[in-house]
């Protein structure tokens, strides 16, 4: 943590507590290109992403928001290099089995949404001990999108709403927003209020696409290895200059 990130242990006095959000997003771009620049090799980016990542939690919780969702893994992210794909599932699976005490003692709860049972099965044995260890805690709700695709999302949830109304069990008239949201992954966890994405690209890459309907999006040119708690203040400061309608005048 920089000394200016020590500064911003509290939250800065420019934000108004009554304004943040309650749930914040983060598609964390850049890892690649953070490496490429430091002259390193590309698994040195993703493991400084994961520094970033856990000051930002931490934040977050000093700070008072109470969800944080991060993009780790989509179902894209396996066309990369067989090579860099081992390597992330292993680093997955590694801080999950290292900062599990941790994130019990600071009484975060981990929840993980996507496509799991596709995950190497060791994978998905640290996922399943870290939610069940977890889902008492109550201090943040730390969302991990793991294999994850928002399309796919929508697509599984339609056929097990099929799959529904064939077996009698629903009408087509009974299905409504709330019916569809029981069906997704992220059943249960509120629609991000603010997305942020990294790296200056200005797109959702299939990220929370129904759940996003009226959240903010702020992006930043800064890669996501270099994303503090000084990147962080600005977008909320940012966010905190908006007006949210909701569609009202």
């Amino acid at each position: 943590m920089t000394i200016q990130d020590t500064e911003l242990l509290y939250l800065p006095a420019d934000l108004k507590p009554e304004l943040l959000p309650h749930h914040v997003a983060v598609i964390m771009d850049g890892n690649g290109r953070w490496a490429k620049r430091q002259g390193l090799p590309r698994f040195m980016g993703h493991k400084r992403g994961v520094d970033a990542l856990k000051d930002l939690l931490r934040c977050c919780k000093d700070w008072g928001i109470k969800a944080l969702t991060a993009y780790a893994f989509s179902t894209e992210n396996w066309k990369r290099p067989q090579e860099e794909v081992d390597f992330l599932m292993s680093l997955f699976q590694g801080v999950l089995r290292q900062e599990l005490r941790e994130m019990v003692e600071e009484n975060v709860q981990i929840q993980f949404v996507g496509n799991l049972p596709a995950l190497p099965q060791t994978l998905q044995d640290e996922i399943s001990r870290s939610m069940e260890e977890t889902k008492d805690n109550r201090s943040i709700k730390f969302t991990v999108a793991t294999n994850y695709g928002g399309r796919q999302e929508i697509l599984q949830a339609c056929r097990a709403i099929a799959h529904k109304v064939e077996q009698g069990i629903l009408k087509p008239d009974d299905i409504c927003e709330e019916v569809f949201e029981s069906h997704l992954y992220t059943a249960g966890i509120s629609d991000p209020d603010l997305l942020i994405r990294t790296s200056g690209e200005m797109r959702l890459s299939n990220f929370l696409l129904w759940q996003m309907a009226y959240g903010e999006i702020y992006i930043t040119d800064t890669l996501w290895p270099d994303f503090d708690r000084n990147e962080f203040h600005r977008a909320l400061y940012a966010y905190q200059q908006r007006e949210r309608r909701f569609g009202k005048v």
